[in-house]
């Protein structure tokens, strides 16, 4: 993933309104009733029949899948927990000024304090464990959230979140940043790669008064979906515009089949 630009407030709105209504159409899909409320806000943005959570993703590039201030991971008991990642995440931000103008002032000091705990950081992913802690947290909660589910194509694909997290683990390489131009610092990120290319990133966001001092962990959509059909095997069809995948089959979408076996 390239330099990005900041998302305007109207494209950041209309990138959750369009996240809401591929959740309420999934949710109709699977037999929710068509005044089916969700909380955009959460990571449960549909309940399925069986009183199971589905994180629901669209999007045709990217997806942030957090964006944190420090006391978030301070008060988070999972981060807190996670083998030293969420004290490394607070040294990461404590690696700039608490005030933004001051990190103006010299942006290049603040850089280079960011690169020993974001060093530390890649060193600590190199564990599988902690990955699977890591995008355990980042995509599910820490278990809250049951499913994946992404609309890819124009239909649903439903993964079963330890299906993800260990097809995740096992699949991606983790590095720091490099120093691709003259002006840049290396060490900026936390970089997750698949076949050699750039899958997720893990980064501190200075981009303005508004998210100055906030972890950013965002996600190629295209990346991850390569890396999902490549490990894990679709296992069932749910009906045309929604397909299993791996260990899902063995929970998800047994309503249906006791509402047949009533018939």
């Amino acid at each position: 993933m390239s330099k990005r630009k900041a998302m305007s407030t109207e494209k950041a709105r209309y990138v959750r309104k369009k996240g809401h209504d591929d959740a309420k159409i999934f949710a109709k899909l699977i037999g929710l009733s068509s005044d089916y409320q969700n909380d955009p806000k959460a990571k449960k943005d549909v309940i399925d029949l069986s009183g199971d959570a589905h994180s629901v993703k669209s999007g045709t590039k990217r997806w942030q899948l957090f964006l944190y201030g420090i006391n978030r991971i301070k008060n988070d008991d999972f981060f807190q927990t996670m083998n030293g990642i969420g004290q490394l995440l607070i040294e990461c931000v404590q690696a700039f000024p608490n005030n933004i103008q001051e990190y103006l002032k010299d942006k290049q000091a603040a850089k280079e304090r960011c690169r020993i705990p974001m060093r530390k950081l890649k060193e600590l992913l190199q564990e599988k464990r902690r990955v699977r802690a890591f995008i355990n947290k980042a995509m599910f909660n820490g278990g809250e959230v049951d499913y994946l589910t992404v609309k890819d194509e124009n239909k649903y694909h439903v993964f079963l979140n330890n299906d993800v997290i260990s097809a995740f683990a096992n699949s991606i390489e983790v590095e720091n940043s490099k120093a691709i131009t003259k002006n840049q610092i290396p060490e900026q990120k936390v970089i997750f790669k698949f076949h050699g290319t750039n899958l997720a990133e893990l980064e501190i966001r200075n981009s303005g008064e508004n998210h100055y001092r906030e972890i950013l962990f965002v996600m190629n959509k295209r990346k991850m979906m390569e890396l999902l059909y490549e490990n894990i095997p679709q296992t069932n069809v749910y009906n045309d515009k929604v397909l299993v995948y791996g260990n899902a089959t063995k929970k998800f979408g047994r309503w249906k089949q006791k509402n047949s076996n009533r018939k």
